[in-house]
């Protein structure tokens, strides 16, 4: 567990809490929706107006009607001053229902970017990863791309919904309120202004400190969720051995961890909005000193000192928000990176600019010529390997373990590309073909078939409409998997589980064996011994399943089994990526060569 708690640590890298150029990147999925932004911000700019036009309005009120000091305005009746304060009172209402209504707008416009953008992220993300050969898919574990296209999008969500707006919003704030107080009393202002300095001395010591925590908080959900994505897929192995006490302990360990690190964070947060009420409490006892002094001195009247109270008390509040969007920017920042490390890995096995046709009807030639291929640069699998199947021909490919047989297939299927050499279906080099039209024609039979959630005849049509519910019954029919199908509640609407849970190994082949005739592929695939792991009734079912489906088609079997291989036309056998022997399979056994010795080793008993 301690291997994969540390690759998914070293997963979790941090950049920069801003970076210019993620940035710009993200822009790129906002631009579309750019009506929608301007919207948002025209939205927030009014709302600074009105936040802004709160104070003022009071200190109008107070100078004008309530404590009048000038001799115009001691000449105004009490029914004149009442209906004056009614009439600021009204309009005060009035800018906050506007304030609220635009508020509704902002969070509604911001909400629906982040949506949009998130859906675009996600369409891109994966189109991506489905062009990517398996190579990708070695060297990147699921769970590592899974929270590419969840968590780490999700991030991105809180950047537009309560991050990157809000933050604009803040500083819109305080420039306002900060030229307000400089054009109604600019020496008030330096005096509300001098608790700044030491106010952003503390604000960038709690970033820091927020940082390297939020860093460390991270690294230990990362170690947590690669403890339980082992301990849940290794469940059986843990029930089997009785290791579950020292499986909690792990995670125990892990999670102690976790929640000390969730202390300090919020040890830090509890600490930071009382600093900032301190600081905004100097301020507003500075601003009642000098603006009382002044007021006794004549200087200052009433209104514009609880104007400025107002104001003072409105720009600590985005300061203290400020923390908040800071992790949301770096939370940002930190998934953009790894999102963008995902769009920016290069496409291995790509389509030609102008690919080639497979000729109508297709017939199904197989060719191997001079192929050598390694999945490590130096490490050859196969060397100067060349065969050719007709039409038709059902050809088997025995080995041991590491021989290369696998990988016949997979650059047969163009999931790999060769190093040296070429690989030729009906004379055409797959690497000019389009690898759509290259897999249309082929289809693939595995040991371990792979059973979506759905029903049973979506996972025979696997979605595709132009299969009709009557094929996919005959198809059914053909491979005796119809017995079984039909016994089931619901029969080809009968929901099945993830990976086919609730099936067994032969039901599940069977399945497979429905999918490729449904397909009607002119080349056949069948891997690693399809017919393993199965009783004998479901074998025999199987056996003549296979039989069917390799009828008129070009077949390729890699098998362990040799008793399974009897019947093909040709058996191909490998040794350490070279082809040693090859005929029929009474042939190869009267030459007591390597396919008699593997034989042997089967079979001694």
């Amino acid at each position: 567990m301690a291997v994969g708690a540390s690759f998914f640590q070293d997963d979790e890298i941090l950049g920069k809490a801003y970076d210019s150029r993620i940035v710009g990147r993200l822009l790129r999925f906002v631009r579309p929706h750019w009506k929608l932004l301007v919207g948002a911000l025209a939205s927030l700019l009014l709302i600074t107006a009105t936040d802004l036009l709160g104070p003022a309005i009071t200190a109008y009120a107070i100078n004008t009607y309530i404590v009048p000091l000038g001799a115009t305005n001691q000449a105004l009746s009490i029914a004149a001053r009442e209906n004056g304060v009614l009439l600021l009172a009204l309009i005060y209402l009035g800018a906050l229902v506007l304030g609220f209504v635009l508020r509704y707008v902002q969070i509604y416009l911001s909400a629906v970017i982040g949506q949009r953008v998130m859906y675009d992220m996600r369409a891109q993300i994966f189109t991506h990863l489905q062009r990517q050969s398996l190579t990708f898919f070695d060297h990147n574990p699921v769970g590592r791309l899974m929270t590419r296209i969840t968590n780490d999008v999700d991030a991105l969500n809180d950047l537009f919904t309560s991050g990157a707006v809000q933050l604009i919003g803040n500083f819109v704030t305080l420039g306002g309120i900060m030229i307000v107080m400089l054009v109604v009393n600019w020496k008030l202002a330096l005096i509300t202004f001098a608790v700044i300095p030491p106010l952003v001395w503390a604000v960038s010591f709690f970033q820091n400190a927020m940082r390297a925590n939020f860093r460390e908080v991270r690294s230990r959900i990362a170690r947590i969720n690669a403890n339980l994505a082992e301990a849940i897929a290794g469940i059986q192995i843990i029930q089997i051995f009785n290791r579950q006490e020292q499986s909690f302990r792990s995670l125990d360990g892990l999670n102690r961890d976790y929640t000390n690190a969730q202390k300090r964070s919020l040890f830090f947060f509890a600490l930071f909005f009382p600093v900032v009420t301190v600081f905004s409490s100097v301020a507003t006892a500075l601003v009642i000193w000098f603006g009382g002094g002044s007021i006794v001195q004549s200087a200052l009247d009433l209104g514009t000192l609880v104007l400025f109270i107002q104001y003072v008390n409105r720009f600590f509040v985005p300061i203290q928000d400020l923390a908040d969007k800071y992790i949301v920017l770096q939370t940002a920042m930190a998934s953009s990176e790894r999102i963008f490390g995902v769009l920016d890995s290069p496409i291995a096995v790509d389509d030609p600019p102008q690919p080639l046709k497979l000729p109508t009807p297709v017939q199904g030639k197989v060719a191997f010529q001079d192929v050598w291929f390694a999945y490590n640069e130096g490490d050859w699998v196969l060397k100067g390997l060349s065969f050719a199947i007709q039409p038709g021909e059902s050809v088997a490919v025995v080995g041991a373990t590491g021989a290369g047989k696998t990988s016949l297939i997979g650059l047969l299927s163009r999931f790999y590309d060769v190093q040296q050499g070429a690989v030729l279906v009906d004379d055409i080099n797959v690497r000019d073909l389009s690898q759509q039209d290259l897999r249309r024609h082929i289809g693939a039979v595995l040991q371990d078939p792979f059973i979506f959630s759905g029903t049973v005849a979506s996972n025979i049509r696997l979605h595709d409409d132009t299969i009709t519910d009557a094929r996919v019954r005959q198809a059914a029919e053909y491979v005796n998997a119809a017995h079984f199908i039909e016994q089931l509640p619901g029969q080809y609407d009968h929901e099945v589980n993830e990976r086919g849970a609730g099936l067994s190994v032969g039901q599940k082949q069977l399945l497979a064996f429905a999918r490729a005739i449904a397909f009607n592929p002119e080349i056949l695939l069948i891997l690693d011994e399809a017919t393993s792991s199965v009783d004998t009734e479901t074998e025999a079912l199987i056996q003549d399943a296979l039989g069917k489906l390799m009828r008129g088609r070009t077949s390729i079997i890699i098998a362990h089994r040799l008793s399974t291989i009897r019947n093909v036309d040709r058996i191909i056998v490998l040794h350490k990526g070279r082809i040693v022997e090859e005929g029929r399979h009474e042939d190869l056994l009267a030459q007591r060569g390597y396919y008699y010795r593997l034989y042997e080793l089967q079979y001694a008993a």
